[in-house]
Formats: C-alpha cells, structure tokens, sequence
C-alpha cells in the first residue's frame, strides 16, 4: 500500500509540475531580458558592479557595452577576495559554497555558489525527474534503490566557505523522500580510491532492486561491466527493475551500444547538462533528442558564433537572435555572481519552441592544427554514422593531429579503444574519413587538395582509456578524457597502449 501512495503521489506532483514550466517555456525570451536586469540591479553596490557602472545599466545592450566576456582568470582576483571571505565583491553576500574544480591554466577553480543559486541545482535535477515522470506516465522506479553517485560529500572550509565537489555539495541537499532508497552509503562515498569506491559500491548494490542509477557513461559502464564479469549477467538479469539511467557531463550517443550491450534490455535513458556554474538543460522528453534549456533558473544565457568566440568584438547574441543547428559559446551571468562568464561549452540549438539544445562540443576541444577547426559535435556523429553502416563496438576513442608524420601528409589521428573490432579496418577507417569530411567543408577541402592524407586509425588495447586516467590521477568523477586536442599530448600517452 505504502509503495503505490507513493509512486502515485510522484506522478501527481509530476504532472502538476511540468505544467508550471508551460509558462516559462513560452515566454523564456522576454524572461531571460527581465532576469539579466533584476540581476544588475541587485549586484548594482557590489564592487564588480560598481567598477562596471552597474547602476547605469537598463538593457541587455547596455550590459554588453560595460560588461566583457571573462573567463576564470579574469575573475579570479575578485574570487580571491571573495575566498577571504569579503562580501559584496561579485555577488551581495559571501557564497553558500565554492564548488572546486580542477583547472588547465588556472589550477584549481573554486566556482561560487550563492544561497540563491543552490536551489536551481537541486530543481533542476527534480525537474528532470518530474518530466520523465509525466512523460513516461509511470513512476515505479521511486519504490526501489537508486544510486545518486558523487564526488566524497566531505567538505572542507575556506574562510567558513564550505567547499568541495559539486556532486559532494549536492548530496546535502537530495531531498529526504529519496534519502530512505539512496545508495551507497556515506562511508563508501567519501572513499577516493575509485576503484576501490566502485568495488564498495557493487558490494552494497549487486543485491539490491535498482532502478534508478545516475552517473556520467564512462563512470556507468565500469560499473556494469565490473558487475557482469562478478555474476557473467547482463544488468537487466541483474535489476530486472533498472527503470532509468540519468546521466550527463559527456554526449551519451557515442557510449550508446557498449551500453545497450551491457544492459541486455530496455532502459530508458534521461540526459542532463548539469556544471558547477549551474544546471543548464535536461532532456524533457526521454524519447525525443535535445535537452531543455532552463531559462528560469536564475541564469542569463549569451551566445557567440563558435566562428568568432575569442576574436575582438566577438557578437554577443541572446535567446532572440541564436539560429538553429549553429554552434554557439556558452557564455553566463548567474545569480551567484559569475557576469559574462565563458563555461567553455558549446552548445546548438536544434528547436526554439521551446528552446533545446545539444552540447557539441568544448571551446578548448577542437582539432585545427591546419585550419579545420573539427569539433566533438562532429568526431561524434562522423563515429555514430559509421558505426550504424560498419557494426563495432567502442569504448572510448581519442583524435589528434599528426602534423610531423615520419613519412607521408599529415593527418588526423583517431586512437581507439574498441570493445568489437569491425570486419574490416580499412573500410571502417575509409567510411569514418568520409563521414568527417561530410560534417566539416574545412577537412573536406584539407583532404581534397592534398593538404592531409585520410585520416588513421590507432588501434588501443583493453582499458587503455581507464590505464590513462588512473596515471593522470583522473579515474572516476566527474573526470572524463577529452574526445579530441588540438595537439599530442594526450595521444602521445595513449600510444604506449597501442597494439
């Protein structure tokens, strides 16, 4: 009785909540215009805003002109202020927390969190939840466990700033009607070894009825696959309930058939965009691609042409002007005192009604040693394609330039990890080069002009990806290794595991 109040209860609050969201999904232009306003005018006394003559500001033009795009280091003088625990320098108060993060340049990034912020993590992920609730018209999987897996929930302190990863943070605040079904335990999420913490998590889960599990895909398919080798089952077999898979932090569609393969069932699938800067989108609609983008979340959203992102009086558009299926620089303004803030995503649009994106890439992850500027967005789909004419199997792959080959043109790189190899590598690799060249009229013309040989490919052995992370002391997390570089230095270290 106990369990059908309960899943009952979460489908009424489900449909009543996605109709709430009807308003701000209609009117998010105009909302988005009024949010950046209220949001000066509140920081008008903060130091930021009054070195940016905050009072003075009335539109989104007028913030444009006298806010310019940053990036962490040009923030980060005033975050040192802030970490010695000065108010009224980004935002009016000190923050709630500092989310940290591991920088390239910056070293560690320690991303404020006000108090008005924090709510909008937590409903953005319910909201993501509710969604697939009313959508899917079920909510079964509230009655069994769920593993809600995060960085080590000890946090640390900065001038009494709680600080620590954001997925620690948010394990304070799940809600209590999921803490009773929450695995695992305290004591295994603070552990650090990640291999360790993941043999500690199949312990308290491989006997339990899961069905929900959250965490990025390469995290979740460690986890499967260190389950299936213990019992020689598929997952399904396993939790024969596993409802639901929530993930984010990396495009899912790549990992999609090593996963389909370990599950050996149906799962539905809810992708999220979440960062410590704030909870960007979630997929509304489980059986449609694109997440939504929560406008209403005490976030201001700007967008560069990815063409023109770093150049000098890059154009800054909003919500209004962004054209569909065209890569845009992420660029935020929260109610946690980041303005202008350049996250280094890169997102396109793919409907405005309402508005939905796809993350395609990072501004930092390309591939251009010759001009080309190839993006995740494209490596992705190039892969898919290929892999839906040339069945394999991938667990990770990773592309470089070889710009000083012993012999030959220069080329691109692809280092892959497959889990199946396809019947024939050279068709593969040829149908692959001719999938890129389709998605990117730069490499088409590199190639066709004989600027560029087609593309190779680096054959790597078994958990070459895993042994890599685990020497950069990057295994687990929120970590992942970036699908492509402008240069070798992650290629240089993958190509000791080569075949």
């Amino acid at each position: 009785m106990l369990n059908f109040f309960k899943k009952n209860a979460a489908l009424i609050w489900a449909k009543k909540h996605v109709q709430k969201t009807e308003e701000f999904k209609k009117n998010a232009e105009k909302n988005q215009e009024d949010l950046l306003i209220s949001l000066v005018s509140t920081a008008q006394k903060t130091l930021f805003g009054r070195e940016h003559d905050f009072k003075n500001i009335h539109s989104v033009k007028e913030f444009q002109d006298s806010v310019p795009v940053a990036d962490y280091e040009d923030l980060k003088p005033y975050i040192e202020r802030v970490k010695k625990g000065q108010a009224n320098i980004l935002w009016t108060e000190t923050p709630e927390y500092f989310a940290k993060t591991s920088g390239t340049t910056s070293g560690s990034k320690y991303i404020p969190i006000s108090k008005e912020g924090m709510p909008f993590q937590i409903a953005g992920a319910q909201s993501a939840l509710f969604h697939y609730i009313s959508k899917k018209n079920n909510a079964d999987f509230v009655n069994g466990k769920m593993i809600f897996l995060q960085g080590s929930p000890e946090l640390e302190e900065v001038f009494g700033i709680k600080t620590g990863r954001l997925s620690g943070i948010v394990a304070h605040h799940i809600p209590n009607y999921l803490q009773k079904n929450r695995l695992p335990s305290w004591e295994t999420n603070i552990m650090e070894d990640w291999e360790a913490k993941v043999d500690k998590i199949i312990e308290e889960t491989e006997h339990e009825n899961m069905t929900l599990i959250s965490g990025i895909p390469p995290w979740l398919i460690m986890y499967f696959e260190k389950l299936t080798e213990k019992h020689g089952k598929k997952i399904k077999q396993l939790f024969p309930n596993l409802q639901l898979l929530v993930t984010g932090g990396v495009n899912y569609e790549p990992y999609r058939d090593k996963m389909e393969d370990l599950l050996g069932g149906s799962v539905d699938i809810i992708q999220t965009f979440p960062a410590s800067e704030g909870f960007f989108a979630f997929q509304d609609d489980y059986t449609k691609e694109g997440l939504l983008l929560l406008t209403n979340h005490g976030i201001f959203y700007e967008f560069i042409p990815l063409e023109e992102y770093g150049k000098p009086g890059a154009t800054r558009l909003t919500l209004k002007d962004i054209e569909l299926n065209k890569d845009y620089a992420l660029i935020l303004t929260t109610n946690s005192g980041l303005w202008a803030y350049s996250i280094g995503d890169v997102v396109r649009f793919i409907d405005k009604n309402p508005h939905r994106v796809l993350v395609s890439g990072r501004t930092k992850h390309f591939t251009s040693a010759f001009g080309e500027h190839v993006i995740a967005f494209e490596v992705e789909e190039a892969m898919k394609a290929t892999l839906e004419k040339y069945p394999a199997q991938i667990t990770e792959f990773h592309l470089a330039p070889q710009v000083n080959p012993s012999e030959g043109l220069p080329y691109h790189e692809w280092l892959i990890e497959f889990e199946k190899d396809p019947e024939n590598l050279e068709v593969f690799r040829d149908e692959l080069d001719l999938q890129l060249r389709n998605r990117n009229t730069y490499y088409d013309d590199l190639i066709s002009g004989n600027i560029l040989q087609k593309l190779k490919i680096t054959r790597l052995k078994k958990n070459a990806f895993h042994e890599y992370a685990k020497s950069q002391g990057k295994l687990g997390g929120q970590n992942k290794t970036p699908r492509l570089a402008n240069d070798r230095n992650v290629a240089n270290i993958l190509e000791i595991y080569k075949f």
